[in-house]
């Protein structure tokens, strides 16, 4: 395969929907942290692979995380704003409606080296091939294995609400935040009953597990950046660092370190 092309610094000016061919991608690596248009969708659909850091991703009422080594699989026509860490480097792989078995929700997938290459491939290649060439070809190869890799359960959900919407600001900010159910529920004007029982209506999960996920996605994104066990244990609140690796053990069948080797 060829060098890659130097990589762009952002995907804003881009607008895949000009193309009508099956897939397109875009190569594109940044310095700092970098925030992306506010909701908005295409008519293609988009899978953000992270090569390097990591990317969220806000749909409805949910926020996903993509690690090195995955991707976020946003469907066509669905409202969405993402955001990457510092010194990030991502691939945005734009699939026209049809042209693959894709999964009709938003899901985090673990790509596999092949799928990786080929992205990065399709990449350095003009937009605009022609439907007999050889980069059609690839494209091709590509769409087929794609619906093939593994889906990941790497997302947060995030309701409208505006009380779990308040919680969920709150604990991304100030995520050693250690309240408990009780006190949420003073903080937030309502009964404890009542709160919990609009989290596990509106989520799908308890206040406990609501929050280790929320954990899990800060502890990923900051893991990705570089930032040591230790801190990040310290940063969530942990009173020791096995008890941080513990969560991300059950969490992930890994440690953070066995989970971040696996990825390279």
């Amino acid at each position: 395969m060829p060098a890659y092309k130097k990589p762009v610094t952002s995907p804003e000016e881009f607008t895949a929907d000009a193309f009508s061919q099956a897939a397109i991608a875009l190569h594109v690596s940044s310095s700092g942290e970098y925030a992306g248009q506010s909701p908005h969708a295409h008519r293609k659909g988009q899978l953000i692979l992270s090569l390097r850091g990591a990317v969220s991703c806000e749909v409805q009422d949910a926020l996903w995380l993509v690690p090195p080594g995955h991707a976020v699989w946003v469907p066509g026509e669905v409202p969405h704003s993402c955001r990457v860490t510092k010194n990030a480097e991502t691939c945005f792989l734009f699939i026209e409606p049809g042209a693959a078995a894709m999964p009709e929700t938003c899901c985090t997938l673990a790509i596999s080296p092949l799928v990786r290459e080929l992205v990065l491939f399709l990449a350095e290649q003009e937009h605009a091939y022609s439907p007999d060439s050889k980069t059609a070809r690839l494209a091709a190869v590509l769409l087929e294995h794609i619906p093939d890799v593994p889906v990941k359960a790497l997302h947060l959900p995030v309701s409208g609400h505006p009380k779990i919407r308040a919680m969920a600001e709150r604990l991304f900010k100030d995520p050693d935040d250690r309240r408990t159910l009780k006190e949420w529920a003073v903080h937030l004007a309502t009964s404890e009953r009542s709160l919990a029982r609009l989290i596990k209506n509106a989520t799908g999960l308890s206040f406990g597990r609501w929050r280790q996920q929320l954990h899990l996605m800060i502890a990923l994104s900051h893991l990705a950046e570089g930032l040591s066990v230790q801190r990040v244990a310290g940063m969530l609140g942990y009173d020791s660092v096995s008890a941080f690796i513990t969560m991300f053990r059950k969490a992930l069948g890994k440690s953070p370190t066995q989970y971040f080797s696996s990825l390279d």
